[in-house]
């Protein structure tokens, strides 16, 4: 359980079409985060955007794209992330995973 004070919080870029074991990689990382014993995690998917190899990919009323953006976030203690990231390393293929500290402040529970 996250406390007020530090923590790290991580965000995987990728495309929502990219795969690992036939499946799509936001659901594996969702999985594996989940069995992880991580806080929380959040996924979200863009309307449009570009990668390294600078197509832009958009959604389009007559087409359905599956290369659209996808972010996934999380917040963690250092400790924690430290032992994800080796594996989320692995799953992200062409991705990129962000890592920067941070202040949380989690409100007294009523």
């Amino acid at each position: 359980m996250l406390t007020t004070g530090k923590a790290v919080k991580v965000t995987l870029y990728l495309s929502d079409g990219a795969k690992h074991h036939h499946v799509p990689v936001y659901t594996s990382i969702l999985d594996f985060l989940f069995h992880s014993g991580i806080a929380g995690a959040t996924v979200v998917k863009g309307v449009a955007g570009f990668g390294a190899k600078h197509r832009i990919h958009s959604v389009h009323i007559l087409e359905i794209s599956d290369h659209l953006p996808i972010k996934i976030e999380f917040i963690e203690t250092r400790e924690k992330v430290d032992a994800v990231l080796p594996e989320l390393e692995k799953m992200i293929g062409s991705g990129l995973i962000e890592v920067q500290e941070t202040s949380i402040i989690v409100p007294p529970h009523q």
